[in-house]
Order: C-alpha cells, then sequence, then structure tokens
C-alpha cells in the first residue's frame, strides 16, 4: 500500500512538471509569430506583381498560405496579384476586373492578413466590415472565409436579413470580420447597444457600384457616418465607380486604381460566346419553352425583369412538365429558401434557374452552360453582370443569348461601343413549339395560376414603364393584348397605372389656325376624357377630382382669352387666332349644344348608395325568388305575404326612406299572426307523430297475431260447436244477468288492461280534458254476446267441447 501511495505522488508530481512545461512553447511561439510578423511587413514594400507567379510568392502567413492549398488555390489571378500587394501596403483600392476573375479573394486575404499582423482577438470587436449588395453574396463570400481563413482564430458572422435579430444581437460584440447587407448593418448601428465599430480597421465594398447608386445612398451614407474616418477602404466590382461624389462620401483621397483588363479587348470573360435574337413579345414564352425542351442535359439561368414574372414563368412551366429540375430565385422569398435554392442550383449539373436581377451580381454558379435574358436589360452594366454568370474561372465556357423586341435592338450598339461583341442568330422556326392552348387551359382550371399571370403581366409593364431610357423601352410600343394572350390571359387586365399616367398628361397642341368652335370642340374632348375615370379605386376619383378642378378653371378663363390680337407677332402664340369674321346663327342647334356643355355641370360618379336609390324609386325587388308547380303555376310563399291590415297600408304608401317607428309596430303586428302559423305548425307535427305511431302498433299486432299469441279476447275458433241453448234449452234471466254483468266486468277489466299497456287516456278522459259537454257525446253501444265461447276460459271451452263429444 506504501508503494502505491508513493506511485500516485510521483505521478501527480510528474504531471504538474507537464502543466508547467506546456506553458514555455507558448511563450516561444509567441515570439516566432513576432519575428515572422515582422518578417512579412518587412516584405510589403518589395513586392513586385509582375514576378508572382503563385501564393507562395506573396509574403503570406503559414495559416493562410495552408487554407488556400487546402481549397486548391495556388495560381493567383491577375486581379489578386495586383490588388493584394497594395492592399497589405495599406492603401485604398478601387478594384475593376471582368465577373469570375476572383475578386473575393483579393479582399478576403488582405483582411486575414491584416488582423494577423495586429494579433487581432474577440476582445478587440470589429476589425473588418464586408458589405455587399444581396444576401446570397454576403453568404458566398462567408462560405469563402471559412474555408481559406478556417485555421486563424478570428471570428467571422454573417448578419443578413431574414435571420433571428436576437441571436445576431447577443454576439455583435464577439465578432471580429463582419459580413453583412446594408440594411441589417444600420439596423444593428441604430438599435444594438453591443456593436462597436469605433476600432475598425478595413472596410470593403463588394459590387460597390451597386451599394453606392441610388437604392442604398441613404443607408450608406448612415452607415459611412458612424465609421471611424482613419481606416483603409477597398471597392471591388466588375463595373466600377469613378465618381468623384461617390469616393468623396468613402473619405477616398488618392486610391489606387487597379484594372487589369481595363487595356482587354472585351469587358465580358474571353471565352462567353454572345449572340442575340428579335422576336415579338408574344413568342417570347414559346421560345423559352423550346429551348428548355431542347437542351435537358444543361444548366441554364434565365434572366427576368420582376419577381412576378419570374414566380409565374415557374409556376406554369412546373405544370407543364418540361423532363429537367426547375428552380426559381427571387426577392420576395424567405431567407432559409433562398439559401437552399442557391445551394441546390450550385450542386445539380442539369438544372434550370428562373431568377431577377438578384442573383446577376458575384454570385458564382459552377459549371453554367447558359444564360439567357428573357427581358432586355436596363443598361450595358446590367447586361455584363448577367452575362458574367457563365464562363467564369481561368479557361470557363459558356454561352449567353438575348432575347429583343423589335424596338429594343438600339442597345446593341451600347453594347458594342462598350467592347461587348456580340451577334445576331434567328431562331428555327420548325423546332419552336409554343404550348398556348395547354397553357390557357391550366389558367381556365386554376384561379390562382391565373390570378399570378395577371400580377406578372402587370409588373412588366411598370417595370418598362418605369426604365430611364426612354428610347429603348417604351410602354405605347408594346402589344399588351398579344403579351397577355401569350401568358395564357385571354382578357388582359387593366393597366390602371397607365391610364392614371394619360389622364394627368394630357399634351395641349399649338396651332395658328384655330377658330372658337375648335377651342371649345377640345376643352369638351377634354372633359369627355375626364369623365370616363376609373371609379374603382380610390386614388383614381382623386385624380378625376383634380382634372374636373383644372376643366373648371379653363372653362371660367376662356373669356379672357384675346381672340383678336395681331397674328403677326410671334409671342403667346398659345390659343391665338386669326382675325375671322364668322357669322354665327343664333338659332344654330350645335352652338345651342355647344353652349349648354359648357354650362352644365359635371355628373357626379354614381356611388353604391344612388344606386340602391334608383332601384327603390323604379320598384324593383331584388334577390327574389319564385318557385313554380309543375303545371308552371307559381306558388306564394306564406312567410312572405303580409298579413295584417297595417303592414298592407305600410308597404302600399310611398314615402322615401323609412319609419322606423312604424315598421316596429308592422313586425309586431306581423309577429301576432307568425305566432298563429307557428302554433298551426307544431299541432300538425303532432298529429303526424301520433299518426305514425298508430301504423307502427298496427304492424306490431299483426306480427304478433302470425306467431299465435294467446289472448283473453283472442280464442280458438268454436264457431263449429253447436248451439248450446239448443241442446241443453234456456236458463234463468237471472242468471243471464249475473252472467252479463261479469261479462262486462271482464271487458271493462280488459279495456282498462289495454289501456294501461298503451299508456293511452280513455275516451271519457279525453273529452273532459278539451273541455266538450259529455251530452253532446254520443253513448258507446255494447255489443250483445252472442256466442257463449266469448265469455269462457280456453280450458272451460275445451272441457265443454271433450262433455258434447262425449254425449254424441
Amino acid at each position: 500500500m506504501k508503494q502505491d501511495n508513493q506511485n500516485e505522488k510521483v505521478q501527480q508530481k510528474k504531471s504538474k512538471k507537464d502543466k508547467f512545461k506546456l506553458y514555455k512553447p507558448r511563450k516561444k511561439k509567441s515570439g516566432e509569430e513576432d519575428a515572422a510578423i515582422q518578417f512579412l511587413q518587412a516584405q510589403y514594400d518589395k513586392i513586385n506583381p509582375d514576378a508572382i507567379k503563385t501564393f507562395k510568392d506573396l509574403p503570406l502567413s503559414q495559416k493562410t498560405l495552408k487554407g488556400l492549398k487546402d481549397n486548391n488555390y495556388v495560381t493567383p489571378t491577375e486581379i489578386q496579384r495586383q490588388a493584394i500587394g497594395y492592399a497589405l501596403q495599406g492603401k485604398d483600392i478601387l478594384g475593376a476586373a471582368k465577373t469570375g476573375s476572383g475578386k473575393t479573394l483579393a479582399f478576403l486575404i488582405p483582411i486575414l492578413e491584416n488582423l494577423f499582423c495586429k494579433k487581432w482577438t474577440r476582445l478587440d470587436g470589429v476589425g473588418a466590415l464586408v458589405i455587399s449588395p444581396t444576401r446570397e453574396l454576403a453568404y458566398q463570400i462567408y462560405e469563402t472565409l471559412r474555408k481559406v481563413g478556417c485555421l486563424h482564430d478570428f471570428s467571422a458572422g454573417l448578419i443578413i436579413g431574414g435571420q433571428n435579430l436576437k441571436f445576431e444581437r447577443k454576439r455583435m460584440d464577439q465578432i471580429n470580420i463582419l459580413i453583412c447587407t446594408p440594411g441589417r448593418l444600420l439596423q444593428h448601428m441604430d438599435e444594438n447597444p453591443l456593436f462597436d465599430c469605433s476600432h475598425l480597421q478595413i472596410l470593403v465594398l463588394d459590387e460597390a457600384d451597386r451599394c453606392l447608386d441610388m437604392g442604398f445612398e441613404a443607408t450608406m451614407n448612415a452607415i459611412i457616418e458612424n465609421l471611424p474616418p482613419e481606416r483603409q477602404t477597398l471597392l471591388f466590382s466588375a463595373t466600377q465607380t469613378k465618381s468623384v461624389k461617390d469616393l468623396a462620401r468613402l473619405s477616398l483621397s488618392f486610391p489606387t486604381y487597379v484594372a487589369p483588363h481595363e487595356q482587354a479587348e472585351t469587358v465580358t470573360p474571353e471565352f462567353l460566346q454572345q449572340s442575340y435574337i428579335v422576336c415579338e413579345i408574344d413568342e417570347k414564352i414559346g421560345i423559352l419553352w423550346s429551348f428548355i425542351r431542347n437542351h435537358l442535359k444543361q444548366k441554364v439561368l434565365v434572366f427576368m425583369a420582376t419577381c412576378k414574372q419570374v414566380k409565374y414563368t415557374y409556376d406554369l412551366f412546373c405544370k407543364l412538365r418540361p423532363g429537367i429540375s426547375l428552380l426559381a430565385l427571387y426577392g420576395t422569398l424567405h431567407q432559409e429558401k433562398r439559401e437552399k435554392i442557391y445551394n441546390e442550383f450550385c450542386r445539380k449539373s442539369n438544372v434550370v434557374l428562373f431568377a431577377t436581377d438578384l442573383a446577376s451580381r458575384g454570385l458564382d454558379f459552377p459549371r453554367v452552360n447558359w444564360v439567357i435574358q428573357l427581358d432586355c436589360p436596363e443598361d450595358v452594366e446590367t447586361y455584363i453582370h448577367r452575362a458574367g454568370r457563365t464562363a467564369r474561372g481561368m479557361f470557363g465556357k459558356g454561352e449567353g443569348l438575348l432575347m429583343l423586341l423589335p424596338h429594343e435592338e438600339k442597345i446593341v450598339e451600347d453594347l458594342r461601343k462598350s467592347k461587348i461583341p456580340i451577334n445576331k442568330i434567328a431562331v428555327d422556326p420548325s423546332k419552336v413549339v409554343a404550348p398556348q392552348r395547354k397553357i390557357e387551359g391550366l389558367l381556365s382550371d386554376n384561379t390562382e395560376l391565373k390570378q399570378i399571370a395577371q400580377r406578372a403581366f402587370v409588373s412588366y409593364l411598370k417595370s418598362v414603364f418605369l426604365m430611364k431610357n426612354k428610347e429603348i423601352f417604351n410602354v405605347q410600343l408594346l402589344d399588351t393584348d398579344a403579351y397577355a394572350r401569350s401568358l395564357g390571359l385571354i382578357v388582359p387586365p387593366r393597366i390602371r397605372f397607365l391610364h392614371k399616367y394619360q389622364k394627368n398628361n394630357i399634351p395641349i397642341k399649338k396651332s395658328e389656325d384655330v377658330d372658337n368652335v375648335s377651342v371649345l370642340n377640345k376643352l369638351k374632348e377634354r372633359t369627355e376624357e375626364d369623365n370616363g375615370t376609373d371609379k374603382s379605386s380610390d386614388d383614381d376619383e382623386n385624380v378625376s377630382y383634380e382634372n374636373e378642378n383644372k376643366n373648371k378653371k379653363l372653362t371660367k378663363e376662356l373669356p379672357k382669352f384675346d381672340f383678336h390680337n395681331d397674328a403677326d407677332s410671334e409671342e403667346d402664340e398659345f390659343l391665338q387666332v386669326k382675325k375671322t369674321m364668322i357669322e354665327k346663327d343664333v338659332n344654330d342647334p350645335i352652338v345651342e349644344e355647344e353652349e349648354k356643355h359648357i354650362s352644365k355641370k359635371k355628373k357626379k360618379p354614381l356611388t353604391k348608395a344612388a344606386v340602391a336609390k334608383k332601384l327603390l324609386k323604379k320598384k324593383i325587388k331584388v334577390n327574389t325568388q319564385l318557385k313554380f308547380s309543375e303545371d308552371g303555376e307559381a306558388i306564394e310563399d306564406e312567410k312572405r305575404d303580409v298579413k295584417s291590415e297595417l303592414a298592407k297600408q305600410f308597404i302600399n304608401e310611398n314615402v322615401g326612406g323609412i319609419d322606423i317607428e312604424k315598421a316596429k309596430e308592422v313586425l309586431r303586428e306581423e309577429d301576432k299572426f307568425d305566432k298563429i302559423r307557428f302554433r298551426e305548425k307544431v299541432k300538425a307535427k303532432h298529429k303526424e307523430q301520433k299518426r305514425k305511431l298508430k301504423n307502427k302498433k298496427k304492424e306490431e299486432a299483426e306480427v304478433k297475431d302470425e306467431f299465435g299469441s294467446q289472448s283473453d279476447s283472442d280464442g280458438p275458433d268454436l264457431s263449429w260447436l253447436p248451439d248450446p241453448d239448443k241442446v241443453y234449452g234456456k236458463k234463468d234471466s237471472g242468471d243471464e244477468s249475473d252472467k252479463g254483468s261479469e261479462s262486462e266486468h271482464n271487458s271493462s277489466a280488459s279495456d282498462d288492461e289495454s289501456e294501461e299497456k298503451y299508456h293511452r287516456p280513455s275516451k271519457h278522459k279525453l273529452v273532459q280534458s278539451k273541455g266538450i259537454p259529455q251530452d253532446s257525446v254520443a253513448p258507446r253501444k255494447k255489443k250483445k254476446l252472442e256466442d257463449i265461447s266469448a265469455s269462457l276460459s280456453i280450458q272451460e271451452a275445451e272441457a265443454l267441447a271433450m262433455q258434447l263429444l262425449t254425449q254424441h
């Protein structure tokens, strides 16, 4: 036992020594890290972008190099060679490069190295901030950072909309590298006391031109005000901004502009084959359907203008079943679903994704074969980002197809001016199969799909209407009826926003040869157009009210126009008239009608109350129902007929409105008749129940007879027996009377038994309960018992029969 205790003590001492020894190498490690950091920082000024062939040639930490190697990042791209060196030197950068050229690593590597050299820990707070315009792009950057920086000790967080705000709020003070979207970041800045970015080292804007445009202007200004001015700023995009205003907002004084592909022949990737077709608006769905049917073994990305178009096309094609997986990505989806669709499209090889411009910026979808732009892009930058979803990487190949309407072909000139090689191709009409009848059939069966189609129709027209470039995008040139038919809508929906715009912007033409009648006719036409307002919405009513006021002003100001000024003067040409003598007949009906029309006030729009009053005046019965017999005669409903005299008078009176007090009296009178009718109905119901009960009892009695039931009244048939009076002679009257009384007593007893059996009161009791005098009820005649068998029991009858037989 002593030896065991000694061994335990020795082991404990050794373990204590081991624990003490573990602390010493940490000191050595920290010393080694300091020396490595100093060495790396000394190499930053000697970086030569042209001499860099692999990531090992850059002065990077071992953790970063190992993370890059583990994820097969060996050779840097052009933008990475040039941008990483300047970023490590602490300079602000404006980075512009083609899509798919590796801009994400160009700013993630400097972030990791900067925080590593400064020995950043969780206690130091936010050291780097990466802002992206879309959630999907932020998610992609976060996943790349997790792969490359897995060996570093920094904490990273993804802060985007659609996630749990409480979960993010508790951990904001422990995050070193923050990847976020502008809206959610500003929310934490305003609401979260734990969020502190006063020690920020690096700010990165990915897709900087989109982050700084009009859509995010107010949000980004508020974010930049909360950031410290002394920081390093990196801006990256395929279409970089050079606006002095934008750069001044970000406090960039002398940024380094890095654009390795600025002198290249093309702005888009080299191995991207681009083409466009010109088609009518009603042919787009048919061409897209035929294209998908002929490319079932490829990965296709289809861009559309609006979310509602994407939703409708996805739902429609899912029902048509083209034979390939279909996905849809747009802004109104829940965040978890968006991430799931993004990951699924990245994973699959044969799939079609319908998307809005949400997926056009920054997203790195692997091995996309085709990018189809179903709707014309807003500008050249949008086209570049859309087309850049394919042919990504060093030697990536892909094809792009742009569908244009005849009046949208002008954008091709702008594309070619921007160094985008694009060729026109024609569609083989024999291979285009439009499932028009199937689409119409689906919409007729499915009302929900029809409503989605109507929303898609209106949203597309609205997107075209809101475009800035009116030379290319003109709503008036669109064949809306044909477009509605292509979506499966037989009747095109109303385009209310367009009607409002046309009403508010009626052009008044200038002309010299105008007479009084023509001026009046113009005003007449305008008032007629204003009278045809849309009564279904409050906004349209407000518009019509404003137009009415305008017309009133015009009619009032009409006499003020001087129609007899000299026509030679060129000033004030508006609504001027030459000196012409026009003789007017006072009795002319045309002039009278015009004067009447001007003097007339505009008719008020009909309301529901006005329509109801008209129906009351015309005595039209609304929602009436008539029932007819087989002979074709109308069956009167007693419930609707009025019984009381007061109610009949009330109906016949022609008084506007309703006298409530009189109506109450009528209801009271009618209520009396209703109560009588109800009592009669209850009595009839009880009678019917009694009748059914009687029938039931009769049926039960018949069943008993069939099975030979024996009772006092029933007995064997003794009609074959001889008459006992003839055999024995007549007995005394006293005996007979006794027997008669006995028989009466037996019969009355049997009646009482039957009454008790069926719980039925006697007739005497019923007469008393109803209050009918007994004198009025005739006495019941008693039947005389002619047969002796009726007064005998079965045993007595059998004994009698045996005696008679023995005598004979």
